[in-house]
């Protein structure tokens, strides 16, 4: 936990007295910044974040009320501890002062001794709440190392000798979430390729992400038939789901020896397939429901010639549903359109592509869901 000497308070307020008052009771305790109005205390706060922040509220220009409003609408401040140090001691300016943010609240004249007792119990509270965040951010990375280790590491051994060119990117919108991919070499000429997406984010999601993980890798060793898998992996998580969750998914089994692809989808949306010569088109619609909902789940198989240059790109919900700013979402003929420059191209290039127009489509704005993108390319060798 932080030593509070190492602490660093800023006094806001805009009567020398009071700051030579505050000043000369906390140094040698703490690190002290001074702001005499509220504009420059949010400068400061901005420049360098404090750990505690005193504020006057009667101040010109922008008063306290408004600077701890602003500190809370800021999410990098939002956990930042203020207490007012006010000569307004109405009941009716307390409870303002409560409800904008500021953890506590010291009417002016004030007792030297009590301010400090005060400032130390903040300063306090926020060192042992930024030492269980940063205990529980350590766990969460090490859970994300752990989540990626599941998913295929290799892909490039996974697919040698198949004439297939596969590749994928995952981006959680948290630290873990429960976007899933396998790539799996079931026999030398059949290739099972999966995309899931799960329902809910961070811990749970991710948990049943890795449950889903493990049994479907188990199906598809040994099952020939997409939607087989689909249907015993929806028998297997309904079994035993005290929480109610799903997860929907893509599956594609590429038969090299007879040349084709059969794919089958439990709740997720169609995938995309850009064919030489031809625009980008969707195809492969789910006909089950998510897995895990319900033991009854009929799902049906489609099968397509694979044809020399196709290249089949799964996607999950964060890439159509990402929203900008404005709200609007990507949406698949936005994927459609980034993918028609694609065709004929590896497939690294196609999924870089895609999650770069959809960054692009956002424009800053706060990742909603997990992203995750696949592109398979089968292309054979002349000759």
């Amino acid at each position: 936990m932080k030593d509070l000497a190492e602490s660093r308070i800023l006094i806001v307020d805009d009567a020398k007295t009071n700051i030579d008052i505050l000043v000369e009771a906390l140094r040698g305790e703490y690190k002290l910044s001074v702001a005499l109005d509220g504009t420059a205390a949010l400068r400061s706060v901005e420049k360098s974040p404090p750990d505690l922040v005193l504020l006057d509220i009667m101040m010109p220009g922008i008063d306290g009320y408004e600077v701890c409003r602003q500190l809370r609408a800021q999410e990098s401040t939002r956990e930042l501890p203020v207490m007012f140090l006010s000569s307004l001691e109405d009941v009716k300016d307390k409870t303002r002062g409560f409800e904008v943010g500021g953890n506590d609240y010291l009417t002016k004249p004030f007792e030297v001794l009590e301010v400090k007792a005060r400032v130390r119990s903040l300063l306090k509270a926020k060192a042992y709440a930024d030492a269980v965040r940063e205990a529980m951010a350590r766990d969460l990375r090490i859970a994300r190392e752990i989540q990626m280790g599941i998913l295929p590491a290799d892909l490039q051994a996974a697919t040698s000798h198949t004439d297939l060119d596969v590749h994928a990117i995952i981006e959680p919108a948290q630290q873990v979430g429960g976007d899933l991919y396998e790539v799996l070499r079931a026999s030398d000429d059949r290739l099972v390729v999966a995309l899931g997406d799960v329902s809910g984010k961070g811990i749970p999601a991710a948990l049943f992400m890795a449950v889903a993980v493990t049994v479907l890798r188990t199906l598809a060793r040994h099952i020939v038939d997409p939607a087989e898998i689909l249907c015993r992996l929806n028998a297997e998580l309904t079994e035993r789901n005290p929480r109610g969750m799903f997860v929907t998914m893509q599956c594609l089994i590429f038969d090299l020896a007879q040349g084709r692809v059969s794919c089958a989808g439990a709740g997720h949306h169609q995938l995309a397939i850009l064919s030489p010569g031809r625009p980008p088109r969707l195809a492969c619609p789910s006909s089950g429901r998510p897995a895990g909902l319900m033991a009854f789940n009929p799902i049906e198989c489609e099968t397509l010639p694979l044809e020399a240059g196709d290249t089949f790109v799964l996607f999950s919900d964060g890439v159509s549903e990402a929203m900008n700013a404005a709200e609007d979402f990507y949406g698949e003929e936005r994927l459609l359109a980034a993918l028609s420059a694609s065709a004929g191209t590896p497939a690294a290039d196609t999924v870089r592509k895609v999650v770069a127009d959809v960054r692009a489509f956002v424009a800053g704005a706060k990742q909603s869901d997990d992203i995750t993108v696949l592109a398979a390319r089968y292309a054979p060798a002349k000759g």
